[in-house]
C-alpha cells in the first residue's frame, strides 16, 4: 500500500490526469480509460485511489472550487481598499486563457447540471461563495463611501458572478474574447454600476 505522501502526490497526479483528459475529449465523452492513458497507468491502478471515475470529477471539481473560491477570498483579502478587493476577484475570477483546463472543467460541471445531484450541489455551492464574495466587497465599498451603486446591491453581485461565468466561458472555448479584454469589459460594468476600480476611478 502506498505511503500517505506518496498516495496523495498519486491523487493530485491523477486529478491532473482527468484535467488533461477532460480537455481533449470533453466531460462528456470522458471515460476512465481515457484517464488512465493519459496519466500512464492501468484502470485498475486508478482504482486503487478512486472508487470509479465520478469520484475523480468530484475532486477535480474541489479543485476547481477551492480555486475560485477559498483561493481566491485569501488574494481578496490581502487588499485593504474595496476597490483593490473587486479588481482582485476580477482578475482571479477569470480563466488564464483558452488552455485553462481547470476552469474549462468547471464550466462543463455548469453545462451538465441536473445529471449528477452531487454535481448540482457543488454547483450551486460554487455560486453561492462567488455571489457572496461580490456581496460582501460591495456592501464593503457602500459602507465606507467607496462606491455608490447605481442598482440594488444584490442585483450588481449578481451581474458580477453573471460577466464572470460568461466571459470566463467564452475564453475556454477559444472564442473572439480574451482575458484583457474581458477584464476590461467588467472593469466598465464596475465603472457603470458605480463600484470602478482603481484603474478606472
Amino acid at each position: 500500500m502506498a505511503r500517505p505522501s506518496t498516495q496523495k502526490q498519486r491523487r493530485i497526479e491523477v486529478v491532473d490526469a482527468a484535467l488533461a483528459a477532460a480537455a481533449e475529449h470533453g466531460l462528456r465523452n470522458l471515460s476512465l480509460t481515457d484517464v488512465a492513458n493519459q496519466a500512464g497507468v492501468t484502470r485498475g491502478a486508478l482504482l486503487y485511489y478512486y472508487d470509479d471515475l465520478d469520484a475523480i470529477l468530484v475532486e477535480a471539481h474541489a479543485a476547481g472550487m477551492a480555486r475560485v473560491g477559498t483561493e481566491r477570498a485569501a488574494l481578496v483579502a490581502r487588499h485593504t481598499s474595496p476597490a483593490a478587493k473587486l479588481a482582485a476577484a476580477i482578475d482571479a475570477g477569470l480563466p488564464d486563457g483558452p488552455d485553462d483546463a481547470l476552469m474549462r472543467l468547471l464550466y462543463e460541471f455548469d453545462v451538465l447540471a441536473g445529471k449528477s445531484p452531487l454535481h448540482d450541489e457543488l454547483v450551486q455551492r460554487l455560486y453561492r461563495e462567488q455571489l457572496d464574495l461580490y456581496t460582501e466587497i460591495l456592501a464593503e465599498g457602500v459602507l465606507t463611501g467607496d462606491f455608490s451603486l447605481t442598482g440594488p446591491l444584490e442585483d450588481t453581485a449578481k451581474n458580477f458572478v453573471a460577466l464572470e461565468d460568461a466571459y470566463g466561458l467564452h475564453i475556454v472555448a477559444g472564442g473572439s474574447i480574451t482575458v484583457a479584454e474581458a477584464r476590461r469589459a467588467i472593469t466598465v460594468y464596475a465603472q457603470q454600476a458605480g463600484a470602478a476600480l482603481p484603474d478606472a476611478a
